[in-house]
């Protein structure tokens, strides 16, 4: 089992209390306060609470009542968190003295602050203990020997690596490793030497791979063949060390000598290798990792084209191009311009414009790419290549043009689509204008600029501008739809009404109602289809949508638009909508389709609308034929058959009254009493069989069967 040191909770304790300094004028009221509730006969919790706020107040003067409580079971952790925050010799004294009169847990906590203090008097004390027959105690000076890290600390611990085992070993090779550290800023040669002995030793891997990275670093240059040896080692917990070491390691020789290595390295070692020397952003060789992604293994190169993607510069760009513009491998090539997509430093987007200005058309489109991917502001010098012979390079500028331009210069780029020269340009510009629209931030100015130039553009550009305006979206977009679906053009009128009937947004709805009233009589209907929709799909207050929904029964004149509109009524159950479809039902077309949602309706209002009942009494329910299968009611277990009472009230319709108010009454008792309870309906309605269950005191509406 291992130990828990509490040298964390101090700090924390001096965040929630009020600070106080040590010393000063000597003991303050505070203090005086707290060692008198030590004192008493207070509850070992209050106590606990004490000693805690005595790690903020405490002083030499509370040491002695502090140090009885360090061989009380239930509070000597309490008292070592303020032992531990008080300085001074006493404190120490206090810890040493009492680890001679406990054992167990209280001895292995005690051991645990002798080191978190550091205390250089307790070493031969913890020697005696690092042959104690309890292997918990003697870890625990172990550690704390490690902590302390004296010259005699050290040797003592130098001579339990070679006498101990098991698990005490183990805590002495962690103890050799925290001494070393120690040691290190003032002789690095002296913690090399602990970090080899702990190395060599027969410990577990984790202590010697611990002890592996502490010698090559406090060699520095000289543990640089160390540090070797780990990469080409064969185990894999070797590799991945020295991966984190090679992210350590002081000064520039690593980088060269390490790359050197990569060709005597299995491709997946060697780019694990290029991306842990990549993370080495001070002293990262750039012309090696450019080599290194030229040539050589696929792997190989994948990482450092990876690496120059997020440590490399503008420097870095010209062989990178040449690369992208050679590379066959698609693997290789996607990973190189995803680099210079994302290749850093505030050079690189003026040099990648710089080199578009003298390209030649090979390298153009692939330059062009990279200023839509990196969102360079360069229009002049990309409007040049829209009037290239070569198609893939004016389709690159009007990609490049739909990424990067701005809302000012927005009619250049419609400019593109109204004076096309083909229809295969219409089109790359018609995309371009639509990226450029969609992410403009001000999406009214946009609108605005579009349905500006509609009404200037030729006829046959306008359809494309309508288009993109129907992509941007918003009131002015709204409204240069609702005007060109008035207009008089019959294609803008077919386009338009096209596009407000899936409008993305619920204000195009008195829009679409105007058209289905008073718009081309060639388009009412599809209007008003697109203002059922709006009602049937979107999130609207509930009086909004049942005031959609009677407006368009009043416009519908077919029973099809008619029955999409029932079946919104369905869709959303309330009392209004059921008053509508029993005012429908009157309406022979739609007499069935009108019972069958009011019948929908209350089945889903249920216990919820107590009117709805009186309100069905009113609709012509027909004949129906209904056979009950079989009928409960309960909660879990305690379920009585009640299908005789329910036959028998069902009387040929879906809708079953029960005699009086309740269930219970009904049904003669209450089968579950306290719990809430439901009644499950197993029946054929028209010989199509259904299942149906209600909440208790429910209306009883069987629904029509899928």
């Amino acid at each position: 089992m291992r130990w828990i040191s509490l040298k964390w909770l101090a700090p924390c304790v001096a965040l929630l209390l009020a600070p106080a300094a040590w010393g000063g004028d000597g003991q303050t009221e505070k203090e005086k306060s707290l060692i008198a509730i030590l004192r008493s006969d207070a509850a070992a919790a209050e106590k606990a609470i004490t000693c805690k706020h005595l790690a903020v107040h405490g002083t030499v003067d509370a040491i002695p009542d502090l140090a009885k409580l360090l061989a009380d079971p239930q509070l000597s952790s309490w008292a070592r968190i303020a032992l531990e925050a008080i300085p001074g010799a006493e404190a120490n004294a206090a810890l040493r003295e009492a680890s001679t009169s406990v054992s167990g847990r209280q001895l292995i906590g005690i051991l645990n602050s002798i080191g978190v203090k550091k205390d250089s008097a307790a070493v031969d004390l913890l020697k005696t203990r690092l042959t104690d027959a309890d292997a918990e105690v003697a870890s625990a000076a172990a550690v704390a020997l490690g902590q302390i890290a004296t010259p005699p600390a050290t040797e003592a611990l130098l001579a339990a690596l070679g006498n101990s085992d098991g698990p005490v070993r183990n805590a002495v090779a962690e103890a050799c490793v925290l001494a070393a550290e120690k040691v290190a800023p003032q002789s690095a040669a002296d913690a090399a030497a602990i970090f080899d002995r702990v190395r060599n030793a027969d410990v577990p891997l984790q202590r010697r791979l611990e002890a592996t990275r502490g010698a090559i670093l406090a060699r520095g240059d000289e543990g640089l063949e160390l540090l070797r040896e780990q990469i080409h080692a064969p185990e894999k917990a070797r590799f991945q060390l020295a991966l984190s070491t090679t992210r350590e390691f002081p000064g520039n020789k690593v980088d060269g000598a390490l790359l050197a290595d990569l060709a005597k390295l299995p491709a997946d070692r060697a780019g694990l290798l290029v991306e842990a020397l990549a993370d080495r952003r001070e002293t990262v060789d750039l012309p090696a990792f450019l080599t290194a992604a030229g040539t050589g293994p696929k792997e190989i190169r994948l990482s450092a084209i990876r690496a120059l993607g997020r440590v490399g510069n503008d420097s870095c760009l010209p062989r990178l191009l040449q690369l992208a513009s050679a590379e066959k491998d698609a693997d290789l090539l996607q990973a190189t311009q995803a680099a210079l997509a994302q290749l850093p430093g505030e050079k690189v987007n003026p040099a990648l414009v710089a080199e578009l200005a003298k390209a030649d058309n090979s390298l153009k489109p692939m330059l062009l790419g990279l200023i839509a991917r990196r969102r360079v502001p360069a229009v002049e010098e990309v409007m040049k290549s829209l009037d290239n012979q070569d198609k893939s390079v004016r389709n690159a500028a009007l990609a490049a043009l739909g990424a990067t331009i701005e809302l000012d210069r927005l009619p250049l780029l419609i400019d593109q689509v109204v004076k096309a020269k083909d229809e295969a340009h219409a089109t790359q510009a018609l995309l371009a204008l639509k990226t450029a629209s969609v992410r403009m931030p001000d999406r009214e100015g946009c609108a605005d600029e579009l349905a500006l130039q509609l009404g200037k553009a030729p006829q046959g550009a306008r359809p494309a501008l309508l288009d993109t305006l129907a992509a941007v979206g918003g009131t002015r977009a709204l409204k240069a739809m609702a005007d060109s679906a008035k207009g008089k053009d019959p294609q803008l009128q077919d386009l338009s009404t096209k596009h407000l009937g899936t409008w993305m947004t619920a204000d195009a709805a008195p829009v679409l109602l105007d058209l289905a009233t008073a718009g081309p009589d060639a388009y009412k209907l599809r209007s008003l289809r697109g203002y059922i929709r709006i009602a049937r799909q979107f999130v609207l207050p509930e009086d909004e949508r049942l005031e959609m929904c009677k407006q368009a029964l009043a416009t519908a004149r077919q029973p099809a638009e008619q029955k999409m509109v029932l079946g919104i009524l369905a869709r959303y159950p309330s009392v209004a909508g059921l008053k509508m479809a029993i005012d429908a039902e009157k309406t022979p077309a739609l007499k069935e389709e009108a019972r069958n949602t009011a019948l929908a309706i209350t089945a889903k209002l249920g216990a919820k609308a107590p009117e709805a009942k009186a309100l069905l009494e009113k609709l012509d329910l027909g004949s129906a034929k209904v056979e009950i299968v079989k009928a409960t009611y309960g909660a879990g277990t305690n379920q009585k058959d009640v299908t005789e009472v329910v036959k028998k009230h069902a009387a040929g319709l879906p809708l079953i009254t029960l005699p009086g108010d309740t269930y219970n009454g009904a049904f003669g008792g209450d089968p579950a009493p306290g719990v809430a309870k439901q009644l499950k309906v197993q029946y054929k309605l028209n010989d199509k069989a259904g299942e149906a269950t209600f909440a208790e005191n429910a209306l009883i509406v069987l629904p029509l069967p899928k």
